[in-house]
């Protein structure tokens, strides 16, 4: 009796547009996981990195604060304080080139947001999987039950015959075409909110640093609270 009904016999009993639909559901499923994972294990290592952002400062001069970063080439708090020195010593070299008619502090500006607009692209990656996922599957799932209902309606004609139980069967199986759509989309769009909030978080704490390094690189020291400098950091040239 249950072999009547269920996932397996809309699968057996479906046309090539059924299984074409059902095919493309799991393609769309497996991706959004895979996007989720992949995604929320970077957050997870990100977090980590911020965390050892904090030491930076703590540190007796550049290289050793270097050092506590890790060497982790993805860090992108690492990357910061990379991008930050290499512009410095840039800028300060003689040279004829447009970005000399820039101030110091303008240059170290300009690259590290240009790192940081490097990273938020890396960082979103993949969201717009998620995105159109959680947009399309419904109704992908919804295309499914009209393609099944029809065809259950054709065969009821055919057979002359439209009592309960020859209606429930294709009708409940036409259904989980829908049930299906909305298995896919709603942990798609669950896990894009996740991310996006996230990223955000991380984000926040990588503009916080990067306002920090620029005051560094340019004045030799952190930015300071109350009057007072914000960590224990020699001028570059101690660690150059």
């Amino acid at each position: 009796m249950d072999s009547q009904f269920g996932i397996a016999n809309v699968w057996t009993q479906g046309d090539f547009v059924t299984r074409a639909v059902a095919i493309i559901l799991l393609v769309m499923s497996v991706a959004s996981w895979l996007v989720i994972v992949i995604k929320a294990l970077d957050i997870v290592r990100f977090k980590k990195y911020a965390r050892k952002a904090q030491d930076f400062w703590h540190s007796p001069d550049l290289a050793e604060g270097l050092q506590k970063l890790g060497q982790d080439k993805a860090n992108p708090f690492r990357h910061l304080v990379l991008e930050g020195r290499e512009a410095t010593a840039h800028h300060r070299k003689t040279s004829a080139h447009l970005h000399d008619t820039l101030d110091i502090s303008d240059w170290v500006t300009r690259c590290l947001r240009n790192s940081i607009g490097e990273f938020t692209a890396r960082l979103q990656s993949g969201l717009a999987i998620l995105a159109s996922v959680g947009s399309t599957a419904p109704f992908i799932g919804l295309f499914g039950t009209v393609w099944g209902i029809y065809h259950a309606l054709v065969a009821i004609g055919s057979s002359g015959q439209s009592t309960i139980d020859k209606v429930a069967g294709p009708i409940g199986e036409a259904l989980i075409m829908t049930a299906l759509g909305l298995a896919v989309a709603i942990p798609a769009v669950l896990g894009y909110n996740a991310l996006v909030r996230g990223n955000k978080s991380i984000l926040n704490n990588l503009n916080s640093f990067a306002h920090d390094l620029h005051a560094y690189f340019v004045t030799g020291t952190r930015v300071c609270v109350d009057g007072q400098a914000q960590g224990n950091v020699l001028p570059l040239k101690k660690g150059a």
